[in-house]
């Protein structure tokens, strides 16, 4: 089987608008969550989120195309252009139907739908802009990147919610194993921080309440309440090995192993046992070829919601046995807020630095934990510690489980 690395990375988040101002506020324990400034949140009963700050798409290609860009769009873009820049790819001299594109978006553009029916009421039918739908439907983060870019080869959009994502560059990694490319831009983007977007998940009492941006996304802690809205993207650079060693790319990390599942349970609640779940770490865990007591560190879901932390901890224990309470486990979402279809990306590049650095960060804000969630999630302190294998979950309504696990990279 062909091994995959990891050779470039790119970043949109509320922590910083590249990989190396992301990381570096991961490290320093920073949260990038705030008040709404998008829209007036008067009437909303959740006020705080995980905003991308002083982004600027004409910053990243002209501002032509970018004009035909939904954000959602704007921001995959951004991030594909500065992880091929990161990792040296020159498409000029690859075969670009070799070279592909897997980025999924659990939305699209909620914001064209608002923008659009409101032109509809006022204005009728005949108003409706000619470009609505090719800007809102969600493939076209992973179309708008193939232009940019002049990667031909495989294209495709996850769209499995919360776990797009990480199912994006679990297929990624698929596709280049068994040899249908050599290069894959994957990973997920979002742009949800919307009146549409916020009143539906408070509407389905999915957001927490909690006006304190240090306090509201507080994973595994007992008084969580919620999960706190997030937006941005992520997307890696996936490469055959032999061909990133020919070109002589550096290389971040190595991924090893994959694994997806479904709860075939409920619309929007994880199984209440966590066994979906556990089968997809399991899977990943076989995939890799290691023993459960082999994984160092696991990026948790960790939504902050009463229902997802409570059943990934079952799920950690099912999959891991008595080796779960070593692991330690942390959540970026209490950094980021929850970024959708776009959070398993970015945890990737956590993920891959984590290997690389031997650095897990700190689960930020969250304090105290309760009955079953007995597990290290990193409360209160960071760990500097060699860390070989390391796993991240992500967890979708519908039932969608996905988990990955990256390798710290030797010849």
């Amino acid at each position: 089987m062909r091994r995959v690395v990891v050779t470039g990375m790119g970043a949109v988040t509320p922590l910083g608008n590249t990989v190396e101002e992301f990381w570096s506020n991961i490290k320093a324990g920073k949260v990038g969550i705030g008040p709404i400034t998008k829209f007036d949140v008067t009437d909303y009963r959740a006020k705080v989120a995980g905003e991308v700050k002083d982004f600027k798409a004409d910053e990243y290609m002209d501002f032509k195309t970018a004009k035909r860009m939904e954000l959602f769009s704007q921001y995959a873009a951004a991030s594909a252009l500065m992880a091929v820049k990161d990792s040296g790819i020159d498409i000029e001299k690859e075969d670009a139907y070799r070279c592909g594109v897997i980025v999924g978006s659990g939305v699209g553009s909620m914001q064209a739908t608002e923008r659009e029916h409101k032109r509809l009421l006022d204005f009728g039918p005949n108003k409706i802009g000619p470009l609505y739908i090719p800007l809102m439907i969600s493939n076209m983060a992973a179309g708008n990147i193939a232009i940019v870019t002049g990667f031909k080869g495989k294209n495709i959009d996850v769209v499995t919610a919360c776990a797009s994502g990480t199912n994006s560059i679990g297929e990624a990694y698929r596709s280049i194993q068994h040899n249908e490319a050599d290069v894959i831009l994957a990973g997920g983007t979002e742009a949800a921080i919307c009146p549409m977007g916020v009143a539906g998940f408070c509407a389905l009492k999915a957001l927490s309440f909690n006006e304190d941006p240090m306090k509201a996304s507080i994973p595994f802690d007992k008084n969580r309440d919620g999960f706190v809205l997030g937006e941005g993207a992520g997307v890696l650079v996936l490469e055959e090995y032999e061909h990133a060693k020919a070109r002589g790319a550096k290389i971040y990390a190595e991924m090893v192993g994959y694994g997806a599942s479904c709860d075939a349970y409920h619309i929007t609640s994880p199984e209440e046992s966590g066994i979906g779940a556990a089968h997809a770490m399991m899977a990943a865990i076989a995939d890799a070829g290691i023993e459960p007591s082999e994984i160092d560190y696991i990026n948790a879901h960790g939504t902050s919601t009463h229902h997802n932390d409570l059943f990934e901890t079952r799920a950690i224990k099912t999959a891991l046995g008595d080796s779960a309470k070593d692991v330690k486990i942390n959540s970026t979402k209490s950094m980021t807020g929850h970024l959708l279809g776009a959070a398993g990306a970015i945890e990737a590049i956590v993920l891959a630095k984590s290997v690389q650095e031997g650095f897990i960060h700190q689960t930020m804000g969250s304090e105290e934990t309760e009955d079953e969630m007995d597990l290290n999630y990193c409360f209160g302190r960071s760990y500097e510690q060699d860390v070989k294998y390391a796993m991240s979950n992500s967890l979708g309504f519908g039932g969608h489980n996905a988990s990955i696990i990256m390798k710290h990279f030797e010849e």
